[in-house]
Formats: C-alpha cells, sequence, structure tokens
C-alpha cells in the first residue's frame, strides 16, 4: 500500500474522494497479516468489527455527517485498554479473560463518538510493567527500523504500529515514560499528557496516581487530532502555528545533559534541536531542575507499590501465571512500606513545588526521552533500570504533560528523540512547539523500510 500517510493526510483524502475509509482499512489490514508474525505489533487484530466500522464511516460521509478529521481514520489501541470488539488481555495470562468485556473504555468510547475505526489491540509489555515472557505464549514486539532491537515502553506495539505503517495513530498508556520511551524508539510523536486529562476508565491499571491514557503518532499535528478527540478542556490542534518567537525553553544540563549514562549522539542530536528552535526565535536559558534523580526513585517506588497493592491478591495464587520480569518487579512493592509510599509522595510535592517554581522562568523545558537508542532484544534487565539514567518518570510523579519528538537517528540508524515538558494544562503548548519544529525539520516524515515483508 505504499507509504502509510498521516492522520491528516488521510482525512484530506477521504473528504476529496481519492481513498475510503474502507479502502484504508482493507489495505492496513492486509499490511498487518503480513507483516505481524514478525513485527509482533498486535496481539488482537478486528477486521470484521474494523471494516463494518469503516464502511460505516464511508457511509456517513456521503450523507454529509462529518464526525471530525478522525472519521474513517483507522487506530491501534493499546491492550490495556478495554475496546468492546475485542478481549482485553494485558499480554498476560494472569488477567481474566472476561475482564471488562464488550464495553469501550473513555478513552476508545471517544475516539467511536469522533468517527475513528479501532483496527486492533497492540501488544503491550505485560501489565505495562515487566517484559514480555515468551513462553507465555505472546509475540515479542521488534523495532521495525531494526529487527534485533528493542521498541522499548509498555505502549510497544502502537509505537512499532504507527512506525510501520500499520495504524495512523493509536492509545498508548504512560506510567513512567510508557507512551514517551517507544515513541523515541519507533521514532514517533507521542504525547503524556497532563494527569486527569484523558479518562482511565476501562484501563488495567499499573499505578492509578501516575497512570495516564495518551496519543501517538507520525506528527504532533495528528497527536493534537487524537488529543482533541480524547481529551476534556480546551483544544490543542487550534493552537498549532502560533511559531516558537518569544518561547522560554529551559535547557537542565544537570543530570540531564551531563549524566555519564547519557549517549553522545543523543546528546548532539537533542541540543541541535534546541539550536533550532532558537534560530526560530526561542528564548533559551540554562536552568536546574531540583533533585531529578530523587523524584525519578520515588516516582519507581509509587509505580511498584501501587502496582503490588492491585496484583497482590493474584500474584499468590497465581504466581507462575505472570512472565518472570512482571512479578519480580511487581513483587519489590512488598518490600515497601506504607510510610515508603507516603514519603514518596513528600517527595513528589516537594519537587512538584520547585517545577512550577521554574515554569515562572520557562514556558517549557527540553530533555533528552531516552538517554540512548533502542538495545537490543534481549539485553533488558531490571536491576540495570534502576540504576540507568531515566528522564521520564519525574513528570508522572507530578502530573505534568510531556511530550516525545523525533530529532535525528544514530549512526546505526536508529531513532533520536527530545522531550519537551509543560506546566499543568500546558499539553497544546507542547504539541504546538513540536508542530513548528517539524515544520523545519523531516524526521518526524521517515518511515523505515518494510524489511519484515
Amino acid at each position: 500500500m505504499g507509504a502509510a500517510p498521516t492522520i491528516e493526510q488521510a482525512a484530506a483524502r477521504l473528504r476529496d474522494g481519492s481513498t475510503t475509509a474502507a479502502a484504508l482499512t482493507k489495505g492496513l489490514l492486509t499490511a498487518i497479516d503480513a507483516a505481524n508474525d514478525r513485527l509482533g505489533a498486535y496481539v488482537t487484530v478486528s477486521h470484521a468489527a474494523a471494516i463494518a466500522a469503516a464502511e460505516q464511516a464511508d457511509a456517513e460521509l456521503a450523507a454529509g455527517h462529518d464526525r471530525g478529521p478522525l472519521h474513517g481514520i483507522p487506530l491501534a489501541v493499546k491492550d490495556i485498554i478495554a475496546t468492546e470488539d475485542a478481549p482485553t488481555t494485558a499480554n498476560s495470562r494472569a488477567l481474566a479473560p472476561d475482564w471488562f468485556a464488550g464495553v469501550d473504555a473513555g478513552a476508545v468510547a471517544r475516539l467511536r463518538a469522533a468517527g475513528a475505526v479501532i483496527i486492533g489491540k497492540a501488544t503491550t509489555n505485560e501489565f505495562a510493567c515487566g517484559d514480555i515472557d515468551p513462553s507465555k505464549g505472546f509475540r515479542v514486539p521488534r523495532n521495525p527500523w531494526h529487527l534485533d532491537h528493542s521498541p522499548s515502553g509498555s505502549s510497544s506495539g502502537t509505537g512499532v504500529a504507527v512506525a510501520a505503517g500499520l495504524a495512523l495513530g493509536g492509545l498508548g498508556t504512560d506510567t513512567g515514560g510508557s507512551i514517551r520511551r517507544p515513541s523515541a524508539a519507533n521514532g514517533i510523536t507521542g504525547l503524556k499528557p497532563t494527569y486527569g486529562r484523558v479518562p482511565t476508565t476501562g484501563v488495567v491499571p499499573f499505578a492509578a496516581s501516575l497512570d495516564v491514557v495518551g496519543p501517538m503518532a507520525r506528527t504532533a499535528r495528528d497527536c493534537a487530532l487524537l488529543f482533541d478527540a480524547i481529551a476534556a478542556g480546551p483544544a490543542a490542534f487550534a493552537e498549532i502555528g502560533q511559531g516558537v518567537a518569544g518561547l522560554r525553553i529551559g535547557l537542565p544540563i544537570p543530570f540531564f545533559f551531563d549524566s555519564p549514562g547519557l549517549d553522545d549522539e543523543v546528546r548532539v542530536a537533542v541540543l541541535a534541536a534546541v539550536d533550532l528552535l532558537a534560530d526560530a526565535g526561542a528564548d533559551v536559558r540554562e536552568i536546574t531542575v531540583p533533585f531529578p534523580k530523587q523524584a525519578r526513585d520515588a516516582a519507581y517506588l509509587a509505580a511498584v507499590a501501587e502496582g503490588y497493592a492491585y496484583h497482590h491478591e493474584n500474584l499468590t495464587s497465581r504466581w507462575a501465571d505472570y512472565g518472570r520480569s512482571t512479578r519480580l518487579i511487581l513483587a519489590r512493592g512488598a518490600l515497601y512500606s506504607a510510610g515508603d509510599h507516603a514519603q514518596a509522595r513528600l517527595v513528589g510535592t516537594a519537587f512538584r513545588e520547585a517545577v512550577l517554581d521554574l515554569f515562572t522562568e520557562v514556558d517549557v523545558i527540553v530533555t533528552p526521552t531516552l538517554a540512548a537508542p533502542a538495545e537490543r532484544l534481549g539485553e533488558s534487565d531490571i536491576d540495570r533500570g534502576l540504576s540507568e539514567p531515566r528522564f521520564t518518570d519525574q513528570w508522572n510523579l507530578v502530573g505534568l504533560p510531556a511530550l516525545a519528538v523525533p530529532c535525528g537517528f544514530s549512526s546505526t540508524g536508529l531513532p533520536l528523540s527530545f522531550q519537551l515538558i509543560g506546566g499543568p494544562f500546558d499539553d497544546a503548548r507542547l504539541l504546538a512547539t513540536a508542530a513548528d519544529y517539524q515544520t523545519r525539520t523531516d524526521w518526524h516524515e521517515q518511515q523505515p523500510e518494510a524489511t519484515w515483508a
């Protein structure tokens, strides 16, 4: 079917008559059927339901009933988010097979109301937590840029599907970086919204005080269209096009740019992106984000403590049904007391107050998204993950919006990414900033060669 269009491009073609929702959907289904065994992007593909929804969208558009820019657009949904026409597995043998059966999650219901076509359930790390255990019978997702590398993060299936042209966009969830990390590893754009902007009803929780649902797509403009469909509050797409002249960008060198674990190619690419924004009129100033490592550690503690609390009963009775890394991560939550969790929350309060003070001096903060390009499959290590630099978890702890934006490729051809962080409810500003950057670069337009075909 050739290179996949963006959501905006597909919406225009639907309205000028050069394609139909049914043709778009059937083309994607054919591509998925050919690629999914190698790429592992989907757990379940809803062939009949997707075609029926696409045909309904075509009939409505032909009758003059236009639900908006997502009408007839095929999307992927992470498989911890319930959809009425497919089971939710969380990529686990431990989840009840009838969990939220026959019901759409809140965000999915909003997508359907906007006319979107849900094409399938995308692969996730087990319970959005541990690595997929191949012994449990689930597909292992692969990075479409290099099949022997990881697509990273728990929203990996949606990241793979969008990057490989097997969906035009989709939903992920993010507890400590699980939208932004796979967006970075797969060379797409992904938004962790402000906590509470998007409903999490019908989403298998990891840590309810941190979990958010958000959009993943090739471009910031597409993410804005998705965000406007699922989020409460003012529209984001309307703010795109205002430019970045006068935008105050905070560049936190300590921890985020001087870490010995930060790959040199990542550092250079992110700083080049900042320079480009400065050339476009942004005001870049160095700042210091206070105690970022402690905030990252507090976010991890809160996540595993809350995850253990949710899974406690199943862990004691169905230990072997969980994948190896998932049960070990969740079991660590048993080592923390209620006092530890309360202390983590106190760290979060102090961190939030300090960061909000920074946002009186700057409008956005820029950091790398990942410290290094995607690792090879099988190299993930849960103990190493505690010590390596991570730049995403801190913002979940305090509920702030953060956006991953592609900004280049490594010398081995793997995507690189920078992260934009905003103040509370500044989701639209992040998307507008990224959209402006993407008018000046073409990293987001790159698509991997279909070596899996």
